[in-house]
Order: structure tokens, then C-alpha cells, then sequence
């Protein structure tokens, strides 16, 4: 983007102004919050002030009357509407809690604040906000609630804030209170809360090995909120730590196009990921994190590690070098996550919680200390702390690059060299996800789906062992069907907020098999929909 287009799109926070009949530029709540942009009149003022007196109204509704954390990133649209926020929730008189000096604040640091305050309460509990649309463009803006479980919150409590929200926006704006801004920020209080997250780092990873070990990282963080965060971890700890990128600029310019030619600052993305990719070998190890620093991307000597195998990499170290753990804690994926994970996880005994698309479903195991580690395939995760305790209930993509960085100082041995020797023992996935058009019609037949039609069809040769329409750990249904087969598996599902389905596969053969599996997949979802 140009300084011009940021221009302009600042100007349409300000002056457009959605239309109430509308659907499309009504607040819809994804599985991460509400995303738009100014330019199309989906992330504006009234939004986001609709949308703070609503939360507002839910804390009232369900007796939620401690701080309120409040956090951005560097998109272009995150500041204006950090202060659209803080006009509402200060003439509410909601006690809201930001970084020293007005810093960025990551999706981490406020769901680890949120549950540190929380730890010895039982009333007045916290919660927070986060003005952040992730990786997506520049030009995007999104805003997401945590609850006081410190993640993201629940579809039953993010329904209620969207059709609250959209009420005031029908509304013209009538009924939300609001101060003027120099009044609103003159009442703000602020801690040092990037300072506290960093401090503590040492109770979920063990920072002494990786200061004694003498790795050489690098880290880029992609222009968000990641940066004074690996800032403060440099000094606090003494790494030998280079940051080798360390603008902020809302058009990100210095950003290379991801695949398709448009800018994202996905850290999973080796396109996204050039820039530091074109170094790696200045370092032993290199780290990635999108602008809210909730995912991951890590670099070794053999480049950037998908997210799968990672995710199997950080999951078999943890179940060896956690010695507090209990035996009978469990380890959550997705079931859109390489079958990987179900290899590596049956090895060591341990029992797989499988759940549908979305962090969401880790945030009470992980709340309540009965799940260990939960991730998920688009390179995000969190894990508890060495005495099995939460850390965050969100996803945390510092914690999760710093595990990288003890494993390598542990173990001797890098991220790929340990991904190797998990395939030597339990095989080697060919995975892939493809994105496919489909139509309002189509997205409601993917809730009519005939599983005992499915089970009866050939799938790459092979007849299906199992059809799911709702996920083997916590029973819900993931919006769509996953088939599996003695060698592979695929699952399909629509997406929340576009027009297609997601596609994925994974096989155990080979690529040859895996193009099979998704030949047929495809043609058995072409028939039903």
C-alpha cells in the first residue's frame, strides 16, 4: 500500500458509515473475532463502536466487573480504532488496562494478563480486547474479545456480542456512550505489561538452557507486535538474538508478496518468509510471527518448517522433557492436523484430543490444566507451563519459537533433524490444503451430509475405516466431513467468511497416492454438493 491509500482508507474509518440493511457490512463474528475493511465499509467507526458498547453489555449480562485489557497491532486500522474503543469503554467506566507508552500489544501478552490477573479471584474477574486482523492485509482491520478464561471466546458469547452489536448499528449508533477522545485517554491506566509476560518466560521455557547453549537466532517480526517483545527478551535474557527487521510501517512495504502476489504477513508462508529465509544461514536458528505474534514460523539450516511437522516435533520434546507433567494430561489438534501428531502422540502413551477448526477448543483444557498442548495447522499453539499450570489460553507464537530454541539447546539436534527421525519411526506424510469455490448453497449442503453414503464409496482404492461429521474429543461437529482410509484421510469444509471450501489431505504413501486421495475427494463432494 501507499501513503495515499492509507490515507484514503483512514479516511473511510472515519466518514463511511455501514448500511443497515446491508447484510454484508452487518458485524459477523468469525472463529477470530470481526475482520473487514474501511474500503468496503465492513471495519469502520460504527463498528467498532457498536461492537466495544456491546461488549460492554455482555460483561454487565454476565457479571464481569474487573479491567478490561486492551490491545493492538500495527495495521493501519488498529489505532483509529483502538481510540473508537477506549472512547466507548471509559464513558462506560470500564477500568481498561494498556501497555507502557501506548506500546502494540500481542494476542499473548493479553490473554497471559488476563489470566495472571484472574489467578486468585474468584469475583471482579478481567478480560480483554484485541484490535488485530492477524496476517491478513494491510488494509484489513479486526477486533476480537477474550473472555475472563483469557481465550478466545466462546461462539454462544460471540453470537450474543454480534447481534448486539448489529442492533446499535440498525440503530444508527443510538444508545452506545461515548467521551471524547483527549477525556477517554486521560483516564487510561498503564503497566508494563509486556515487561511482566517477558519475566516470566522462564516458568513455560527454559530459557537457561537456550541463554547457555549460545544459539545464534534470528528473529523477524514481520512489522508487529512481536518487536518489543523479542526486544525485551534479548535484554532480559542475554541471547545471542538479532532482530533483523525491526520496522513498523502500515503500508508494509518491506514485505515480499505472498503466493498469490498479495501481501499477508504469514510467518507459515515460505513466500511471506523471504526475507529472512535469504539469511538463514547466519543463524542456527530463525523465527517468524504474524502482527498479533499468535503464530509461529521456524527456520533452520533446511528452511521453513511446515506447521505439521513442528507441531509433531514440539509435541514428542514436550512429552519427554516435562518431567511435572501428569501422565494423564492430554494433547490437542485439529482434525485438519497431519494424523502425524496421532502417531507421535499414541507412542508416548498419551491420550489425543481431536476437535474441530479453531483454537477455541483448547481454551477450557488448557484453562483447566487437563491439556498439556493444543495446536492446530495454520502454525498456531500454546502449551502450560513446566508445573502444569495455563500460560495462555490463546495462541502463543513467541513461546512456541522459543520452544524451538530449547529443543535445539537441549537436544542438540534441530527442529528438521527431530521432524526426520519422527517420519523414520512412524512414517512420512504427503500433505496438502486446497481451496476450492462454493456457493451459499453448496456451504449448506456441506450440514447434509450422508455419512453412510460417504462410507460405502472407494477412496484412493480404499474403502473408508471411519466418516466423521463431528470430532472424536469433545463431539462437536466441525461443519463439514472427514474420511479416513487405512493409508490417508481427507476432510472438507466451508469457510465462515469466504466463498469456498477448504480441501484437505494427507497420505502415508506417497504424492502419487495423495493426488488420488484428493482426485476422489473431490469428485465424491462434487456429487453431494
Amino acid at each position: 500500500m501507499s501513503d495515499h491509500s492509507i490515507e484514503a482508507l483512514l479516511a473511510a474509518y472515519h466518514d463511511a458509515t455501514p448500511d443497515k440493511g446491508n447484510a454484508e457490512q452487518q458485524v459477523q463474528f468469525g472463529t477470530s473475532g470481526h475482520r473487514g475493511t474501511a474500503l468496503n465499509t465492513t471495519f469502520n467507526d460504527l463498528h467498532i463502536a457498536a461492537i466495544s458498547q456491546a461488549v460492554v453489555d455482555y460483561r454487565s449480562h454476565a457479571g464481569i466487573s474487573g479491567p478490561l485489557f486492551l490491545g493492538r497491532d500495527t495495521h493501519a486500522l488498529s489505532r483509529p480504532a483502538w481510540h473508537t474503543a477506549v472512547q466507548v469503554l471509559r464513558a462506560n467506566h470500564i477500568r481498561t488496562i494498556i501497555a507502557t507508552d501506548d506500546e502494540v500489544l500481542a494476542t499473548p501478552v493479553i490473554s497471559h494478563s488476563i489470566l495472571h490477573y484472574n489467578s486468585d479471584r474468584t469475583e471482579q474477574l478481567a478480560d480483554g480486547l484485541i484490535i488485530t486482523p492477524s496476517h491478513n492485509p494491510p488494509q484489513d482491520g479486526g477486533i476480537k474479545y477474550n473472555a475472563p478464561h483469557g481465550g478466545p471466546a466462546e461462539g454462544d458469547i460471540t453470537s450474543w456480542i454480534e447481534q448486539r452489536a448489529n442492533q446499535y448499528i440498525t440503530a444508527g449508533g443510538e444508545g452506545i456512550q461515548r467521551l471524547a477522545d483527549s477525556e477517554a485517554q486521560a483516564d487510561l491506566e498503564q503497566q508494563d505489561l509486556i515487561g511482566d509476560y517477558v519475566a516470566r518466560l522462564g516458568e513455560v521455557i527454559d530459557m537457561t538452557a537456550i541463554r547457555a547453549s549460545g544459539l545464534r537466532l534470528g528473529v523477524d517480526p514481520m512489522g508487529g507486535t512481536a518487536l518489543p517483545i523479542w526486544q525485551a527478551i534479548k535484554q532480559q535474557y542475554d541471547l545471542e538474538l538479532e532482530v533483523v527487521n525491526p520496522s513498523i510501517d502500515e503500508t508494509f512495504n518491506f514485505m515480499p508478496p505472498d503466493h498469490d502476489g498479495k501481501i499477508r504477513m504469514d510467518c507459515s508462508s515460505s513466500a511471506a518468509m523471504a526475507n529472512l529465509l535469504a539469511i538463514k544461514e547466519r543463524f542456527d536458528l530463525g523465527f517468524g510471527n504474524d502482527p498479533d505474534a499468535d503464530r509461529h514460523g521456524i527456520v533452520d539450516a533446511a528452511g521453513l518448517m511446515n506447521p505439521n511437522h513442528y507441531l509433531a516435533v514440539a509435541i514428542d520434546y514436550l512429552l519427554t522433557h516435562r518431567p511435572q507433567w501428569s501422565s494423564e494430561l492430554k494433547i490437542g489438534k485439529t482434525l485438519v492436523s497431519s494424523s502425524l501428531l496421532d502417531r507421535v502422540v499414541a507412542s508416548h502413551q498419551r491420550e489425543l484430543y481431536e476437535v474441530p477448526v479453531g483454537f477455541k477448543w483448547f481454551v477450557d483444557g488448557l484453562y483447566q490444566g487437563w491439556l498439556a498442548f493444543g495446536g492446530e495447522e495454520s502454525a498456531g499453539a500454546s502449551l502450560l507451563t513446566h508445573d502444569g499450570n495455563a500460560w495462555s489460553t490463546d495462541k502463543d507464537g513467541i513461546a512456541l519459537c522459543l520452544l524451538a530454541a530449547e529443543i535445539t539447546a537441549v537436544t542438540g539436534e534441530s527442529p528438521s533433524q527431530r521432524y526426520a527421525a519422527l517420519t523414520r519411526a512412524h512414517g512420512t506424510p504427503s500433505y496438502r490444503r486446497i481451496d476450492s469455490p462454493c456457493d451459499a448453497q453448496q456451504k449448506a449442503a456441506f450440514k447434509t451430509l450422508d455419512s453412510e453414503g460417504i462410507a460405502s464409496r472407494q477412496l484412493a482404492g480404499e474403502t473408508p475405516l471411519r466418516v466423521l461429521t463431528t470430532a472424536p474429543g469433545n463431539g462437536a461437529g466441525i461443519g463439514g466431513v472427514k474420511v479416513e482410509t487405512d493409508s490417508g484421510w481427507f476432510a472438507a469444509r466451508p469457510s465462515g467468511t469466504e466463498a469456498l471450501y477448504k480441501l484437505y489431505a494427507e497420505s502415508f504413501r506417497d504424492e502419487v497416492h495423495l493426488d488420488a486421495l484428493i482426485h476422489d475427494a473431490r469428485q465424491l463432494l462434487e456429487t453431494i454438493l
